[in-house]
């Protein structure tokens, strides 16, 4: 029963032949388990819905150009994290068009290759939708709870909010701040969770935002932190 070939598409796996489960025997019974690549077929198709599905085939670490020092720098970073990220996270932030997103997505795919599951945060949208059901005792903890304990989550354009007039980034709201704490806390103490940041914010920022989450973050990313002062050269959506 176990050699027979399933039609599951998107990952080829070779414990359970793509049917998503296996075969066992238990007190005299054949029962079937979930395969371990359910797991990694769910990461991928959060990560297809939320919008990466193109940018996993295109943002690799192949195809990200570093003609200069601060992108080789920031490529050799990424590249050195996946070899070192026990109790560490990766943080990219500053000018918008500069590579973070390829970077951060090009080490989601390389976790994917692995079998490693990955959750995608798009943060304006996960706050927003985390806010609207916070005093939803059964929503609320549906909604949170993958997020807190993905084995690896990429948090994007985290605290990302409006300009106001004078072309400062609003605050967060204290709802965004409670979700942030939720998320970042249980991750900071669960040491093995992989965690990986862009923003459009530096880690001075974020700790002016709230020193809570942003201490957290800055203790976890302070190995494999990368911020590039704004800087409309470095905006390569405008070449």
């Amino acid at each position: 029963m176990n050699s027979i070939v399933g039609d599951l598409k998107g990952y080829d796996c070779p414990k359970c032949l793509n049917r998503g489960f296996t075969y066992h025997v238990k007190d005299g019974c054949i029962v079937a388990r979930e395969c371990s690549c359910m797991e990694i077929r769910r990461s991928k198709a959060n990560i297809e819905r939320s919008g990466l599905k193109e940018l996993l085939s295109q943002c690799t670490f192949d195809n990200f150009r570093d003609p200069d020092p601060w992108q080789k720098d920031l490529k050799s970073g990424a590249m050195r994290f996946l070899g070192d990220h026990a109790g560490k996270w990766f943080y990219a932030g500053g000018q918008v068009g500069c590579g973070k997103t390829h970077i951060c997505t090009a080490i989601c795919g390389e976790f994917l290759k692995r079998g490693v599951p990955v959750k995608y945060m798009l943060w304006r949208d996960e706050a927003t939708r985390l806010k609207a059901v916070v005093n939803d005792d059964e929503e609320y903890p549906r909604l949170l709870n993958p997020l807190k304990a993905a084995p690896v989550l990429y948090v994007d354009d985290f605290f990302k909010t409006s300009d106001t007039e004078d072309g400062q980034k609003k605050r967060p709201t204290t709802g965004d701040i409670n979700v942030a704490w939720a998320i970042f806390n249980y991750r900071y103490i669960n040491r093995n969770l992989v965690t990986i940041i862009s923003s459009e914010r530096s880690i001075n920022d974020l700790l002016s935002c709230d020193e809570a989450v942003g201490s957290r973050i800055y203790q976890r990313t302070k190995e494999y932190c990368f911020y590039f002062r704004p800087d409309g050269k470095k905006n390569y959506r405008l070449r």
